[in-house]
């Protein structure tokens, strides 16, 4: 894992995620979308296991339920691609060149 794809995973992970995790990771599932979105989906899946709101009455009330949704937001837009990963080959982003084939009519 080079020096882009860590600060990628970083930026999209959080900066206190332990980058020895993170490349091990990598070295297992080879793209660093496959490891954003594993840490995710275990990240979800400890919130889902624990109790979405506290409430000690006249005291405190702690809701934790826009946390998973933003998991669940993070983890589709990561699903459908964007942004792109710095180690996935470029697939029409913004920025590139399509090539359009002009074909000769038949004149008059």
């Amino acid at each position: 894992m080079n020096t882009v794809v860590r600060a990628w995973l970083l930026a999209e992970l959080g900066t206190d995620t332990n980058v020895t995790d993170l490349t091990t990771r990598y070295t297992r599932l080879g793209s660093a979308r496959a490891v954003a979105l594993e840490v995710l989906r275990e990240r979800l899946a400890a919130m889902r296991a624990q109790p979405t709101s506290v409430t000690v009455t006249n005291v405190v009330a702690v809701n934790f339920t826009a946390n998973l949704a933003a998991y669940e937001r993070q983890i589709a837009r990561l699903e459908a691609g964007d942004p792109p990963a710095p180690d996935e080959a470029d697939q029409g982003g913004p920025g590139t060149l399509d090539l359009i084939l002009l074909r000769e009519r038949p004149r008059r």
